[in-house]
């Protein structure tokens, strides 16, 4: 499956955030903020807290300039410039989540502070650096060339700037035919292990190296999530169809299986340029 296919039809979308936003914000006068957006726009795993800690490993402050790269629906950013006062491009290839990451973000009134670029990660459209920070949130399991991403990171930062990206990992008990599964669910290719990363790491010309391995934190999430999506089932089925609903139930439940037997799990990585 094509990337931009698997987020085409992905159920955390612009729509449901704002409907989601909406229904809590229900008799509150006064225009939506990006606070109000923070419970619903967060499209990756442990929320705003794993958004504060790949901040930390960053160094990120009111100063900084921040790339994310494979930025989504733009929630990361959002927080970021909300929250520390940064500015930050958001990086995204899906022209749908660019469009509507900067929908989002001029409704909230951080279009100032955000700005959405659509390209490539492998090929990133910015001059030599240009950044204090990039980060990404399992991103890069969708890219091949994950050494021309980190690459480009490295190109793209100022001497001294931090890398700090968390993404789904390899364990060696993830069969091939599992490899092929996760693949054409979901274009998740050249999964890398905890050391593969390492390597790709300093290939790429990076030093004070950490890599973390989050599984264990992980595993509850991905079993929250499902649950999320089964408990939103009719906002999905009205929006994708029932068909759509039961094959994706079917694999994220093939996703969490894998995580909890140990096949698959999640790491979080810094370095220094």
């Amino acid at each position: 499956m094509r990337v931009s296919d698997f987020y085409d039809r992905h159920p955390i979308s612009e729509q449901q955030v704002l409907a989601a936003a909406r229904r809590r914000r229900r008799g509150v006068a006064g225009p939506l903020t990006a606070e109000d957006l923070f419970e619903f726009d967060q499209d990756h795993y442990g929320g705003l807290d794993a958004v504060d800690a790949l901040a930390r490993r960053a160094g990120i402050t009111a100063t900084a300039r921040v790339l994310d790269v494979c930025a989504g629906l733009g929630g990361p950013a959002r927080f970021l410039a909300s929250r520390r006062g940064c500015r930050v491009v958001g990086l995204e290839l899906n022209p749908g989540r660019a469009a509507g990451a900067a929908r989002l973000t001029r409704r909230v009134g951080l279009s100032d502070r955000v700005t959405v670029v659509r390209g490539d990660a492998a090929a990133l459209p910015f001059a030599g650096a240009t950044f204090d920070a990039c980060l990404s949130q399992e991103g890069l399991l969708h890219i091949e060339d994950k050494a021309a991403v980190l690459a480009g990171c490295h190109r793209v930062l100022v001497p001294g700037g931090r890398l700090a990206f968390t993404d789904w990992i390899a364990r060696p008990r993830l069969a091939d035919r599992e490899r092929d599964r996760l693949w054409e669910w979901m274009a998740a290719t050249g999964l890398q292990t905890l050391d593969g990363y390492r390597r790709l790491l300093g290939h790429a010309g990076f030093t004070s190296v950490e890599a973390e391995d989050l599984s264990a934190e992980w595993r509850p999430l991905l079993r929250a999530r499902l649950d999320m999506y089964r408990h939103g089932r009719d906002d999905i089925v009205a929006r994708l169809g029932e068909a759509w609903y039961r094959e994706f139930d079917a694999l994220y439940t093939f996703f969490v299986d894998l995580v909890e037997a140990g096949k698959l799990g999640g790491g979080r990585f810094s370095g220094t340029r």
